[in-house]
């Protein structure tokens, strides 16, 4: 089996592939599982020291608009594709020209690529919460499931949702096999901050148990659907493994979330790093990012994921306990 990632060198990307060549294996739409034999990672950096060391990783740098126009990417023979990259949303609506190129021409590029393979590869989108959005002036959105009608209220998020029916169509023709995930905002994600708005969530963690100051530009009661950076990828790879009877429609489904508020993470944090870390906590509003970050949905439901067996985290503390399990050398606060 050969499969290609799209921002294979980014934290899920890298995440993902590290999963797949783990198992060794795959079974794509509930068929019987098959060996890995290569994974494609594409993205303008260099593919991790750990990746590129493994004879079955292959490591494209460039852009990837410009990678599928030249028809470099997919290769003959791709069976799957994980399409991870974007532009993220803090970036789409600060550069509308920048979202409109990676989230849109890019994708509807890739499609066409994956369309004049004539092999029928399987797409796996990966979409986003942002697609849902509360209206200016309209009545709250409450819960959100996988059916509920998306009215995204940014660049991004209306980006996104165009993919979501461009993959759908495709599939539909009979030029793909397409399946759309909306992953929950991930957290608590290492490294440096991105340019998405939702970038504190996890900058609000990782920053004070690293002994540093973090920015919280929203107040402690905004609600918000989290999900660890394991939960992400499994979803992932289960919109591949599903057969076509247990995935369903061709619309896009949410993955599975836990939900909380900014509040509840700030204790956590200080249940993780004691009092020292929250105090590192800066509680000033950003008005920008705040209106952003508060027309997504915070309360969803994942009925379609449910079913597939995927599951949520159990609690924030869990996912905290994570993050630092996972990246002790970037905790500097004695933890508990």
């Amino acid at each position: 089996m050969n499969i290609l990632i799209t921002g294979g060198a980014g934290f899920l990307g890298a995440r993902l592939a590290r999963a797949l060549l783990a198992a060794g294996k795959l079974s794509l739409r509930g068929a019987p599982a098959r060996a890995i034999e290569s994974i494609t990672l594409a993205d303008l950096g260099p593919a991790p020291a750990d990746l590129a060391a493994d004879p079955r990783v292959r490591s494209v740098r460039g852009d990837l608009l410009e990678l599928v126009q030249r028809r470099d990417l997919p290769a003959a023979g791709t069976d799957l594709v994980f399409h991870l990259a974007a532009a993220v949303s803090a970036e789409c609506e600060a550069n509308f020209d920048l979202g409109m190129r990676s989230n849109l021409d890019t994708t509807r590029a890739l499609l066409e690529a994956c369309r004049a393979l004539g092999s029928k590869p399987l797409f796996v989108y990966t979409s986003s919460l942002a697609v849902f959005g509360q209206q200016p002036g309209g009545k709250p959105m409450g819960r959100v499931g996988d059916d509920s009608l998306p009215t995204p209220q940014g660049s991004y998020g209306i980006q996104k949702f165009i993919g979501e029916q461009l993959v759908a169509d495709f599939a539909r023709k009979g030029f793909l096999v397409g399946r759309s995930v909306r992953p929950m905002t991930v957290s608590v994600r290492p490294g440096r901050p991105n340019g998405a708005a939702s970038g504190f969530f996890s900058g609000m963690i990782r920053e004070p148990l690293a002994g540093v100051q973090a920015r919280v530009p929203v107040g402690p009661e905004t609600v918000v659907a989290i999900a660890s950076p394991t939960r992400t990828v499994e979803g992932f790879i289960r919109a591949a493994e599903a057969s076509d009877a247990d995935w369903g429609p061709l619309t896009a489904i949410n993955l599975p979330s836990l939900t909380t508020t900014v509040g509840e993470m700030a204790a956590a944090l200080e249940r993780a790093g004691g009092p020292a870390a929250r105090a590192l906590l800066d509680w000033t509003p950003d008005p920008a990012v705040e209106r952003l970050v508060r027309s997504w949905p915070g309360e969803i439901t994942w009925d379609r994921a449910r079913v597939l067996g995927l599951r949520a985290d159990a609690d924030f503390d869990a996912v905290v306990r994570q993050y630092i399990a996972e990246n002790p050398e970037a905790v500097r606060l004695t933890v508990r």
